[in-house]
């Protein structure tokens, strides 16, 4: 199981994955940051996964919003508050030398023009973009569009495919899936997959691209042999 307290020693972690010959590659800080629960719950969150990262030797923490659009806000009341919350969390960062990435997984950050003006608001090199494949595929994107719009922010990438029954039920409907029942390369998102790792190479990203399925011997091991067919 990844999921570790905050609580916990991460200096004991660290040892273990040193002893291990792992690398963590992105802390998954995920308490919603847009609007109120952010400002509330959110920022402190975020600012001890800063923390967390730096002592564990990881360079990134991802952020997300929420499931559901915030009741009662504009989207211009959403993205000021939001603005306030990640300038709270960016100071950490700078002092901190760990990258926050927002993943596109709710109604705010799987809508492009929110989400670049964010990136522009700030314009920080700690400020970046986590794709994902699959919250991407199953909000109704195109996961390659989505790709190319924030390339310049890119720096670490969630592979994930959609099982087929899923993308009937849901896409254009949900914004993002927490993982897949499906082997990467074993639902209807694997040509996208394909597209957006070529659409990497092609453009010189150098990164880490981590996988997320269901984590039995079977999936994991079809997932790596396609994602190493492909890189």
């Amino acid at each position: 199981d990844p999921a570790i307290s905050l609580q916990s020693n991460p200096r004991a972690l660290r040892r273990y994955c040193d002893q291990m010959g792992l690398k963590i590659s992105q802390i998954d800080g995920s308490f919603p940051l847009m609007g109120p629960d952010g400002s509330a719950f959110g920022v402190q969150y975020v600012q001890q996964s800063l923390r967390f990262a730096a002592e564990v030797g990881c360079p990134m923490v991802d952020t997300v919003d929420g499931a559901f659009e915030i009741e009662g806000f504009s989207r211009d009341e959403v993205f000021r508050i939001t603005c306030d919350n990640y300038r709270q969390c960016l100071s950490w960062a700078e002092d901190y030398k760990v990258i926050i990435n927002v993943e596109p997984h709710g109604p705010y950050t799987t809508d492009g023009d929110f989400m670049e003006r964010l990136f522009r608001y700030f314009e920080s090199e700690y400020l970046r973009f986590n794709l994902d494949t699959g919250n991407t595929f199953i909000s109704g994107l195109d996961p390659l569009e989505y790709l190319k719009r924030f390339r310049k922010y890119l720096s670490h990438a969630h592979i994930k495919d959609v099982s087929p029954a899923l993308a009937a039920a849901k896409r254009g409907e949900e914004t993002g899936i927490a993982t897949s029942e499906v082997p990467v390369g074993g639902g209807v998102n694997a040509e996208n997959i394909k597209k957006c790792i070529q659409y990497m190479k092609e453009t010189g990203w150098d990164g880490v691209v981590s996988i997320e399925c269901y984590g039995s011997d079977e999936n994991t091991r079809r997932s790596v042999e396609f994602m190493r067919s492909i890189v």
